[in-house]
């Protein structure tokens, strides 16, 4: 409900600010509501307009807030999701021990749909495999995908080798890390991880503005190892065929550029986007930025 109404103050105010300038005697362009327009007019003749947001580890679909405000603007349909165990989701994080599990919501979202109909998928971080494991699954379904500063991995790979070079491997990460959680007791393999504050705040918001940070510093969730954990099985008449997009995040802590450039190296995307000046989440550092590249990809023929 906080959220919510969080929307809707900031669409009330921007609709004031129009409305007071209005009240001149001279009449103004707003340049905003300028763009906006040839936007929307740019997307007319575009044939899916349908966007699924899949947030990344720890994070829900709260996170996407901005991004969807701007993306409906436009006349888009976006649609944010929250992977089992995330978000609102009440399924206890250290149940869900497989991606199949974890992308749950999507996989049932996208059998739902018509028959005709397509979606572009938009994955950010870890969210990037449940992106890449619905191409595997529904190939048809999907127009375009996304992958935001995420773990664009290939056939064979697990999504947390692509943070292994920023936390060390796998393997020394499940024996010394103080942040996992043993949610079926001690002696049993761990279940999930959660940073604490402090250093999340350095590796994923080192620039964000504050109050989003707050934001989600009382949002974010456990993520369950699981999914994380297990290597992808990708084929090339199903995932290959697939349409996908990456973009970059130039000041990012979490998924170094040298690391993101590694993935586009080795898993060559049809399109690369990069933003200067956005941490590990550019829905709050860059939503400018995130939003402009996410139109032009839809509108990429």
């Amino acid at each position: 409900m906080a959220l919510h109404q969080h929307q809707l103050s900031q669409r009330f105010d921007g609709s004031m600010s129009r409305r007071i300038g209005s009240t001149s005697s001279r009449r103004h362009t707003d340049p905003l509501a300028n763009n906006e327009k040839k936007v929307q007019e740019s997307l007319e003749n575009v044939k899916f307009k349908r966007i699924i947001l899949i947030h990344g580890e720890g994070f829900g679909a709260w996170c996407w807030y901005k991004t969807i405000a701007q993306l409906e603007e436009v006349g888009l349909q976006p649609t944010a999701l929250d992977l089992t165990g995330a978000g609102i989701d009440l399924t206890d994080t250290n149940t869900v021990t497989t991606l199949a599990e974890y992308s749950k919501p999507l996989i049932q979202y996208l059998g739902n749909l018509p028959e005709d109909e397509k979606v572009i998928l938009v994955g950010h971080s870890s969210g990037g495999a449940c992106v890449s494991y619905a191409l595997e699954h529904f190939p048809e379904k999907i127009s375009k995908a996304i992958y935001l500063c995420a773990t664009m991995v290939a056939d064979g790979q697990r999504p947390f080798d692509v943070f292994a070079e920023e936390l060390g491997s796998a393997e020394r990460f499940m024996q010394e890390s103080q942040f996992l959680i043993h949610g079926n007791g001690k002696d049993k393999p761990p279940t999930g991880f959660m940073f604490e504050k402090q250093l999340m705040k350095g590796l994923y918001f080192n620039q964000s503005p504050t109050k989003d940070v707050a934001l989600a510093m009382v949002s974010m969730r456990p993520t369950p190892l699981g999914p994380i954990m297990e290597k992808l099985s990708l084929s090339t008449e199903k995932y290959g065929k697939g349409r996908r997009f990456y973009i970059q995040t130039l000041d990012d802590r979490a998924l170094s550029p040298d690391v993101q450039e590694k993935l586009v190296r080795e898993n060559p995307p049809e399109g690369v986007y990069k933003i200067k000046g956005s941490d590990h989440c550019p829905f709050f550092s860059k939503p400018q930025s995130l939003h402009k590249m996410i139109v032009e990809i839809v509108q990429i023929p």
